[in-house]
């Protein structure tokens, strides 16, 4: 309820107590879930016990987890799942396990955790997901997980201290309504844009890999397409330069030394 009143509002748990505040007692409260849903809570608890947080467990110490991890020094109120000897948790219980992939609401909010923590004080080197219902655990090393995110800085502290930047002065889930506003956004955003060297990928910022052929414009298909949706939001945005991203070309492979042309076909035109 405290962080998201209007999710709360007329549940079966708030309609009772709202109709009877004062007999509102431990006895009510347990009448009000079904068989079904203690069944369901459970089976995941029994699920819990056994399998990969097992696992998790045994390997180990207390002392070295922390459950509920806030984020101070930070203007943004958030607090993850747990830390475990340098792995970050967060806790799903969807009933569907991500056959589709990872919502980018999800991906964003486990690097949101780790680049929050600015003062390095979990000592995260892995982030993780846990899914209650299925029993599964998905882990990915943060280098690995910056990677597949496309991430422009790959150095961490020089990442955190961009987004601490970014954040200093912002108050949560407040959108900037106003010109100016945006305006100031837009400024920040371009001053803290990483520097892009020209034998770089445009998109990642990672080192273009040698090719024999032609120079290659992007690291992989994946920036060749992400390209062009970066170009059409920097178009989009009102008063904002044209867009720095190159449009990806075709790449055309060399034919080998040793070729020979049987046939040529003249372009067709009207």
């Amino acid at each position: 309820m405290a962080r998201n009143p209007y999710g709360f509002t007329y549940t079966p748990l708030y309609l009772t107590a709202l109709d009877d505040p004062g007999g509102f007692t431990l006895n009510r409260l347990l009448q009000l879930p079904n068989q079904d849903m203690i069944d369901d809570v459970v089976h995941q608890l029994y699920l819990a016990t056994t399998g990969p947080l097992e696992a998790l467990r045994a390997r180990t110490q207390a002392q070295d987890c922390t459950g509920g991890p806030t984020f101070p020094g930070v203007n943004i109120t958030a607090d993850a799942d747990l830390v475990a000897d340098g792995l970050l948790l967060d806790f799903k219980s969807t009933k569907h396990p991500f056959t589709r992939g990872l919502s980018k609401q999800t991906a964003n909010q486990l690097i949101g955790y780790l680049l929050l923590d600015t003062a390095d004080r979990y000592r995260i080197d892995t982030l993780g997901l846990y899914l209650t219902r299925s029993g599964v655990l998905a882990t990915w090393p943060v280098e690995e997980y910056l990677n597949l995110l496309g991430t422009c800085r790959r150095d961490l502290p020089a990442l955190r201290t961009v987004v601490a930047e970014f954040l200093d002065g912002c108050r949560a889930d407040t959108i900037p309504y106003g010109q100016e506003e945006e305006d100031q956004v837009h400024e920040l955003l371009e001053r803290l844009a990483p520097l892009i060297a020209a034998d770089h990928c445009p998109v990642c910022a990672q080192p273009l890999p040698d090719s024999a052929r032609r120079p290659r414009m992007y690291c992989s298909r994946w920036c060749t397409v992400r390209a062009t949706t970066i170009r059409k939001r920097q178009n989009l945005a009102p008063g904002r330069p044209a867009a720095t991203v190159p449009h990806p070309r075709k790449e055309v492979l060399d034919p080998p030394e040793d070729w020979v042309a049987v046939s040529i076909t003249p372009p067709f035109r009207r």
